[in-house]
């Protein structure tokens, strides 16, 4: 599988990325706390986000979701990105022409960057309703996970952590699958 949807098809929603990463590395996330790297161990982490804003012919979910699959000056995309380019051009969406190399803006993309680092799953909340302060409460919360580094990834937030390092990935995964569904009741999942 190598996506999950809770809810319909939208332009706009909240998402979950779960990442794994191959061996140990130290990695700088741009600016955030000026630049020291911090230390990651091999394992997997989840990182939350949001694309929202429905300006006509805009669809910043499936924008940002390739953006985050990609990597920059050339280099190999995650694997998971002709997925999910193929889910969302199901939703009708158009990839933009000519589009230019990617630069690395959020905290996230410096991890995403890294060939050690590779996209294995993606939790899709499509809509118009900001989900992630409650996602990362929730993740926050868990036991199978941990904070790696207060505000990482959450700059916009007014506290707390958008990128968790995740222990038991089997039991954690288990338990995010049943709290999610909660978050969309009456609507359908389906993975891929």
């Amino acid at each position: 599988m190598q996506y999950t949807i809770f809810g319909q098809n939208s332009r706009q929603g909240s998402y979950i990325l779960l990442i794994r990463l191959e061996k140990r590395i130290e990695v700088a996330f741009g600016k955030f706390m000026k630049g020291v790297p911090l230390e990651l161990e091999q394992g997997h982490y989840l990182y939350v986000g949001s694309a929202l804003g429905g300006a006509k012919g805009r669809f910043p979910l499936a924008s940002r979701l390739l953006r985050h699959a990609s990597r920059s000056d050339g280099n190999p995309a995650h694997a998971i990105r002709s997925a999910l380019l193929d889910l969302f051009k199901s939703w009708e969406y158009r990839p933009p022409a000519g589009q230019n190399g990617k630069k690395l803006h959020w905290h996230i993309d410096y991890l995403l960057d890294r060939e050690e680092a590779e996209i294995e799953h993606v939790f899709i909340f499509p809509g118009a309703s900001r989900l992630e302060s409650q996602l990362a409460s929730h993740l926050d919360s868990m036991p199978e996970t941990s904070t790696v580094a207060n505000r990482l990834g959450a700059q916009d937030a007014p506290s707390g952590t958008h990128f968790f390092r995740m222990g038991d990935t089997d039991a954690g995964l288990a338990r995010l699958e049943t709290a999610w569904a909660k978050l969309a009741p009456g609507e359908s999942d389906r993975s891929v």
